[in-house]
């Protein structure tokens, strides 16, 4: 087989590919041997019927056509290994020559991954953020083991209380008129926590079980659904029930009630030692990403719609899966919100066209620095994964090799690797201003 690669556009390669006449005429006998035996031809058994006798009927074409069908596939995809090229999208082919006797001939017009223009990814200025942990900080994440781990007391009297749990029933309306998704039953409602709209938690303070009162509450002007965006709206809500929260103190037995510690002094120094961990975790991640959004930024690159509309469709299917998770639909939600599926995409395409950019500068820099990962960074990611999940590490790599997940541990080590040479070869500056565990 010889092939030649030309580029012929920015992003578009012409591919010619010849093929010995030998492999054609094997194609073409494979394909009489898959014919024969589907047809019925007067005076002969299914699949006795001699070749020349089959072309009078079905015509040599109908070989020819099987044959190639075989044929150039396992052909293209061998001149798209020898020539190096990258396509991204199925290739339009246009068949020059096929006929016995004679070298299979085809052009195939590809569009392949765009070359990047590289601009400054070293020696990049970037401000790391610096997190203090005050003990303000400790003390949230103590009340938030407090009140997680709070008993909840049902009250045989009493009124509702900031931090109350109220069980009520509520129908809302508007002009009247009750609307979709305003009413509820037995729904247990902390009071305090901003679940509902703002003003309607504040009016259920005071109620007694068993009350019923109408309750005044206006939606922002940003509400997700315009047809109650800005409308003054009224809830009746019943009390049913009223649940209120015992707070253990904070001593050394809540720490042993809740933690592997003793003390509460240890459990504080655990909490301080994880927000700190949390903080230069997320320092780390904030400083790579304005790392590589500069890097981006300092990049050319021309991306062809194809690529850009796979991942257009990468997204939408990751959200179809979120909503699925969570029991919605996509329907539902471009229903609700007035929407479709062709404009929820031409919103998504700025963000496809960036994530598109960003991995071909990154895989251009990898390239550029040649950066690759080694057979004991292989092994030991896959030994890490294989721990995690339970198996033994080499089972694991054959069955991810078996599945050709291989290559997907070698780009997220390319990845890391590359992500911490931005790192290594950055201006970095300390910024000791910013004070926060959030």
């Amino acid at each position: 087989m010889k092939a030649n690669a030309e580029r012929i556009e920015k992003n578009t390669v012409l591919l010619e590919v010849e093929v010995d006449a030998e492999l054609f005429s094997q194609a073409v006998n494979k394909a009489y041997r898959n014919i024969v035996k589907k047809v019925n031809i007067p005076g002969f058994r299914k699949g006795k019927t001699p070749r020349h006798i089959l072309e009078r009927y079905i015509g040599k074409e109908a070989l020819y056509e099987e044959a190639m069908e075989a044929l150039v596939p396992e052909a293209y995809f061998d001149a798209v290994k020898d020539t190096g090229i990258e396509p991204v999208d199925k290739p339009q082919v246009e068949i020059v020559q096929a006929e016995e006797g004679k070298p299979v001939v085809f052009k195939a017009t590809v569009i392949v991954k765009p070359e990047v223009e590289l601009g400054q990814y070293k020696e990049l200025e970037v401000v790391k953020q610096s997190y203090k942990i005050e003990d303000e900080d400790i003390q949230k994440e103590l009340d938030r083991l407090q009140n997680s781990h709070a008993k909840l007391l049902t009250m045989e009297e009493g009124t509702v209380e900031k931090d109350d749990i109220a069980v009520i029933d509520f129908l809302g309306k508007t002009n009247g008129e009750p609307f979709k998704g305003g009413e509820g039953k037995d729904y247990s409602l902390e009071i305090g926590s901003g679940s509902f709209i703002e003003g309607f938690e504040d009016q259920i303070i005071g109620m007694t079980i068993n009350e019923t009162r109408d309750i005044q509450v206006t939606f922002p002007n940003s509400y997700q659904s315009e047809e109650l965006a800005g409308k003054e709206a009224t809830f009746t809500v019943t009390v049913k029930e009223i649940k209120r929260k015992e707070l253990a103190p904070l001593d050394d037995e809540f720490a042993k009630d809740v933690s592997e510690f003793d003390t509460l002094q240890e459990l504080k120094d655990d909490i301080k030692n994880k927000l700190i961990q949390a903080a230069e975790s997320r320092a780390k991640f904030m400083l790579r990403r304005e790392l590589l959004d500069k890097a981006v930024d300092n990049a050319v690159a021309e991306i062809p719609d194809s690529m850009i509309e796979q991942q257009t469709r990468e997204m939408f299917k990751n959200i179809g899966d979120n909503f699925a998770r969570q029991g919605l639909s996509v329907e539902d939600y471009l229903n609700y919100n007035k929407s479709s599926i062709e404009k929820m995409k031409e919103d998504m395409r700025p963000e496809a066209e960036r994530n598109v950019k960003t991995s071909l500068v990154m895989e251009s820099i990898g390239k550029a620095e040649g950066i690759t990962a080694t057979e004991e960074e292989i092994q030991a990611e896959i030994e890490k994964i294989a721990s995690a999940y339970r198996q033994d590490p080499e089972e694991f790599r054959k069955t991810i090799e078996s599945e050709g997940s291989l290559d997907f541990i070698k780009d997220n080590i390319v990845k890391e690797k590359t992500f911490q040479f931005l790192v290594d070869n950055a201006k970095i500056i300390e910024d000791t201003n910013v004070e926060t565990a959030e």
